[in-house]
């Protein structure tokens, strides 16, 4: 393949778009690999089709390699799978719904699980025909309150979504180590430094699920690691160590004190300790009890209702927590105080909660036994000795704490966590019997009775994984694409008209004919310079200029990655360079 310059559509841009929030973003519209089109929707410009198709083959490679086969649904569908399911409701505003012009309701898809099964179901019919796993390559659709950052939160998107189907839980276990293995290959390949955590299954539902984070500072999730073990999990998956339940009736009776103008734990705890209540002057943030009171609605209520949610004081509420612990409810902050007077605003205490009807949960530190500084349920006044399993019982408990560093991990006894941000670019799940559960997927099983198949669904974030292949590797002077996904394998850049244009067609002609991809800036109307620049921009690993010694037989190598520039003679450059590609794809990259 070879590709001229002059002929590509292709523009470089000087200065960052105004819109641009990371690093992808700004360089993949500056380098000419994409244009906007649409809020949250891009257009894919012949370099950057390129990229694309070349993280899609190494993803339908692996894929292939682990036996999946490769189908395609539709991405306009009919509601009424999804009503079955019950995701037509779960999903609410976060997918595109249309009707035809018969009035029939559709959606946009944003994910096939649902489809799946009713192939599999259409299709087979015996437990002979299992396992099977199939997979796609399409497009889907999210309806994005706030697109941003690219092609990291698009409303248009290109995804790879496998569905596994096994007769048993074995089967499907063997199937998800099968994927999780094929997963690590992949992203392997496209040169990312990623982390496989523990995940929240989300609207998917099912036992078991995993991320796949690549590593980046302007990555949306959270995760932790710990100090001491392979433990690694999203924070919205991150499970509480509770401290040990004590006797309730191990403290003295609650005590109600005066606390004027304290509305914050900070100022609480400021006029706690001066004053000596409870006869304490050691209190501290992490020994009074915040309450929060959000709104809850479940899909497809009419009205919200209040919830309450206890924490110790030196923690704040993690509302992406809650929203996943109360998946697929819609939270919010609860700001109507005058429709609620019972509440005193900032001295929320849980005593009359369950009196009030008011759902109280509280953090897993919050057990039988424990005693907190909290509000007395009237303006300027808090109580002491405030005891979970006498004074107050909680529904239940709830991850809603944020997590941070240095929290003690909950897999080992000696570790610490650390924070990190990242890209999602892979989501796999345990799905169990859901989806068949829904569509009465039953086949004939070997003794002659029905047998109801489990699945998984293994999810890749194809063009997102262009973004994170971008944003993991760049500098100060544009992209540098790892060879796997770069969409040539040399750069040419005839540093003059004349004989160093011709050489570097000559060059180019060549090199394609040894099957290398070849990108050559033949542009007459710009400077060297401008062509230089454009290289380090676009990213490609290898750039060959055609210069001033082109005349003592000599070519000028640079390396994007590694920045080496070195003279080689043009005799044996087209060998050199087809080796050195072959190998790296030889190696895998």
């Amino acid at each position: 393949m070879l590709l001229r310059m002059s002929t590509l559509l292709l523009r470089t841009l000087r200065e960052d778009p105004a819109d641009a929030e990371v690093p992808s973003h700004r360089l993949l519209i500056r380098a000419g690999y994409v244009r906007r089109a649409a809020p949250g929707g891009y257009t894919w410009l012949p370099l950057g089709k390129l990229v694309l198709d070349r993280v899609t083959e190494i993803v339908r490679s692996e894929m292939t390699a682990v036996g999946d086969q490769e189908v395609h649904f539709p991405a306009l569908l009919p509601a009424e799978p999804y009503r079955t399911s019950g995701r037509w409701t779960e999903y609410g505003d976060d997918i595109f719904t249309l009707a035809d012009r018969k009035g029939a309701e559709h959606l946009l898809a944003p994910t096939h699980e649902e489809m799946a099964a009713l192939l599999v179901k259409d299709v087979y019919s015996s437990y002979r025909d299992f396992p099977v796993t199939l997979f796609q390559i399409q497009t889907k659709f999210r309806d994005e309150a706030r697109p941003r950052a690219g092609l990291l939160r698009g409303r248009e998107f290109l995804m790879k979504d496998a569905y596994s189907f096994d007769l048993d839980d074995a089967g499907l276990q063997a199937a998800y180590d099968r994927h999780r293995d094929a997963y690590k290959k992949v992203f392997d390949r496209l040169g990312l430094d990623y982390t496989v955590v523990h995940a929240m299954s989300g609207a998917m539902g099912g036992s078991a699920s995993e991320e796949f984070l690549a590593a980046t500072p302007v990555g949306e999730d959270s995760f932790v690691g710990c100090t001491a073990c392979d433990y690694a999990a999203n924070t919205e998956a991150v499970v509480t160590r509770a401290p040990t339940a004590g006797d309730p009736d191990a403290h003295p009776a609650l005590e109600v004190h005066d606390t004027p103008e304290t509305p914050t734990i900070a100022s609480l705890v400021e006029l706690a300790n001066a004053h000596g209540l409870g006869g304490r002057r050691d209190w501290t943030a992490a020994d009074t009890l915040k309450n929060v009171v959000l709104t809850v609605r479940r899909p497809g209520a009419e009205e919200s209702e209040l919830l309450v949610i206890g924490v110790p004081g030196d923690r704040e509420v993690d509302l992406k927590r809650v929203e996943a612990a109360l998946h697929p409810a819609a939270v919010a902050v609860f700001d109507d105080w005058p429709a609620h007077p019972e509440l005193v605003r900032g001295y929320i205490g849980p005593q009359i909660l369950e009196k009030l009807g008011v759902r109280y949960l509280v953090d897993p530190r919050v057990v039988t036994g424990t005693a907190w500084l909290t509000g007395a349920n009237e303006p300027g006044r808090h109580a002491v000795d405030v005891v979970c399993g006498r004074d107050f019982t909680p529904a239940g408990t709830i991850e809603a704490a944020e997590v941070r560093a240095g929290d003690p991990c909950p897999a080992c006894e000696a570790g610490e966590l650390t924070m990190r941000r990242g890209i999602e670019i892979g989501h796999i799940f345990q799905l169990g019997r859901r989806f068949t559960d829904a569509f009465a997927v039953d086949v004939l099983g070997p003794e002659g009775k029905p047998v109801r198949p489990t699945m998984g669904c293994y999810g890749i974030g194809v063009s997102r994984a262009v973004a994170a292949v971008a944003e993991q590797h760049h500098d100060e002077r544009g992209l540098v694409w790892p060879a796997a996904v770069a969409p040539c394998d040399v750069h040419l850049v005839a540093a003059g008209k004349g004989p160093q244009l011709d050489a570097a067609l000559d060059l180019g002609g060549r090199l394609s004919a040894a099957g290398l991809r070849v990108l050559v800036d033949d542009r007459t109307h710009v400077s060297a310079g401008v062509k230089f620049t454009d290289a380090e921009l676009i990213g490609i690993p290898r750039a060959v200029v055609v210069g001033r010694r082109l005349a003592d037989g000599y070519v000028e190598l640079r390396d994007r990655a590694g920045g080496e520039r070195i003279e080689l003679p043009l005799d044996g450059l087209v060998e050199r360079l087809a080796d050195e590609v072959r190998a790296a794809r030889r190696d895998g990259v």
